[in-house]
């Protein structure tokens, strides 16, 4: 059965493998509810120092510009807490204890009514950074509202309402982004460093523009497919699961 359109939580927790992960799987939902007065959260997982496709890049300076365009990018979506990083190496992210340790302490700590992630069941999905995040989130959930999990921890358990994945194969929740699609665009071209690698912006002056724009159609275009089943002019689409 297909839903639509939580209540605003008063908290959200979207956690990410890399930088730029939450603003292309959630970037319109956290600005729609930010706007209604939600106070919204970042996690990113690894420290996105590989991501790049210049072999001459300096890996320790990419992960401070990455660290920088998440900021920027949490901050045009309306949020106003300070980003989490776990920083993990790029690539090597595993769904370990010590990872889920983390993940938990964040949980139990912010005390989200929502978390969103990654979905870690997707079919045939290549990354194994995006894998592990979505299974650190699931784990992490567990962990966190179970007072018998990292009892060493400051922060008491919690348990969200609802987990939403995206990326996920058979959606089952759709949020209304109409009035946020610009936001979520915005949010995108923040991760300035990821022009050519996630977005095909490689093009000089003239060409670039042009590019961006195609992006940004490619973004909306996505977006309104998401909303036709339940005519919204534009969705994000998650699997949705409440009994956590």
């Amino acid at each position: 059965m297909l839903t639509t359109d939580l209540d605003t939580p008063r908290v959200a927790l979207a956690v990410g493998a890399h930088p730029d992960d939450i603003e292309f799987g959630c970037g319109g939902t956290l600005a729609k509810w930010a706007g209604a007065g939600c106070e919204i959260h970042h996690l990113v997982c690894t420290d996105g120092s590989r991501g790049t496709w210049d072999a001459d890049e300096d890996p320790a300076q990419l992960v401070v510009t990455r660290e920088r365009e998440q900021r920027a990018a949490a901050r045009a979506l309306g949020g106003r807490a300070e980003v989490t990083f776990l920083r993990w190496p790029d690539g090597e992210l595993e769904p370990g204890l010590r990872q889920r340790w983390q993940v938990c302490a964040a949980i139990r700590r912010i005390k989200p009514d929502v978390v969103i992630g990654h979905d870690p069941w997707k079919r045939y999905r290549l990354h194994p950074d995006h894998r592990n995040a979505g299974f650190l989130v699931t784990d992490g959930i567990v962990a966190a509202r179970d007072p018998l999990f990292f009892p060493e921890q400051a922060d008491p358990p919690h348990r969200p309402a609802t987990l939403l994945l995206f990326e996920a194969d058979d959606p089952d929740h759709l949020e209304d982004v109409s009035t946020t699609v610009d936001t979520k665009v915005a949010a995108l071209l923040e991760h300035e460093s990821q022009l050519r690698t996630t977005m095909s912006v490689t093009g000089d002056r003239g060409t670039r523009e042009a590019q961006l724009e195609e992006f940004a159609l490619r973004i909306r275009s996505r977006l309104a497919e998401a909303g036709e089943p339940a005519g919204f002019p534009a969705a994000e689409q998650f699997k949705r699961i409440d009994r956590l």
